[in-house]
């Protein structure tokens, strides 16, 4: 290939649709009711893609650091609205608190990654600080939605007990300290899984990327190991500061329990 990336054309693309139309097939045989999500979601995917590819052309022609700022800010605002979307048990006043900890974690380490590892000329460039930023905030969106559902899912199972902790004068910290170390915990397995099968069960997008477009595979594979405990350290931050400012809204403003979050009830 000489280091170049073989182009793909319309004609190709198309091809591509033979695939879905044999896991469609499935689906309608088997009656799995999946056809139109299937469908639907090819249809999100290239119309998301084309849209998202132009956009970029455009960004990084003008390559400039308040457009590159906002871009994150909008791509933080649809991530944000995804995890919330994701946890229709959990209290009201969540969706703030999911855009804070996300965006804060993503712009604390794509600044790191950037101006400090990549040494991107300036940190800011568009091209470099917004694909590592939709990485992260692919990844940390994943990570505080699940943390985030567990803690509803925990302080309800145990509120006896934490009512019984706040009785004996415990502070709600101290009373759901339990929930918050195994929502952390639940954020954190599925990146921690692909530390593990990384490079042995799976090849990722980056590192592949860069291979078929001729890069050394042992360049490829340091801006992989990157890549990977930057997500790490994403989900980490983020679901920390998401636990942190959030789970003083399940309580009261004496401290108990909120109960019409232990019915499960939105506000």
């Amino acid at each position: 290939m000489n280091g170049v990336v073989p182009p793909i054309g319309i004609g190709q693309l198309a091809l591509t649709v033979v695939l879905v139309v044999a896991a469609g097939a499935v689906s309608a045989l088997l009656r799995l009711g999946l056809l139109r999500s299937l469908l639907w979601g090819t249809v999100r995917t290239v119309v998301q893609l084309l849209l998202i590819g132009h956009a970029l052309v455009f960004i990084f022609s003008i390559d400039n650091r308040y457009l590159v700022l906002a871009t994150v800010a909008v791509m933080t605002f649809i991530a944000a609205h995804a995890a919330r979307g994701r946890t229709p048990h959990v209290p009201g006043g969540a969706f703030a608190v999911t855009y804070v900890a996300l965006f804060s974690s993503t712009l604390l380490v794509s600044i790191t990654v950037c101006a400090l590892i990549v040494k991107a000329e300036p940190w800011h460039t568009a091209r470099v600080a917004i694909p590592i930023s939709g990485m992260i905030l692919g990844n940390a969106m994943n990570g505080i939605a699940l943390s985030l559902d567990r803690l509803a899912a925990e302080t309800r199972s145990r509120s006896g007990e934490s009512e019984t902790l706040l009785l004996l004068g415990a502070s709600p910290w101290e009373a759901i300290r339990r929930s918050l170390r195994e929502s952390l915990r639940s954020g954190m397995i599925p990146t921690i899984n692909s530390l593990k099968t990384v490079g042995l069960v799976s090849l990722p997008g980056m590192m592949t990327g860069q291979i078929l477009g001729g890069v050394d595979p042992l360049v490829a594979v340091r801006y992989q190991i990157v890549v990977m405990l930057m997500l790490a350290a994403a989900v980490a931050i983020g679901s920390l500061i998401l636990l942190a400012a959030y789970y003083r809204r399940l309580f009261t403003e004496d401290e108990a329990l909120d109960p019409v979050f232990l019915r499960g009830e939105r506000r």
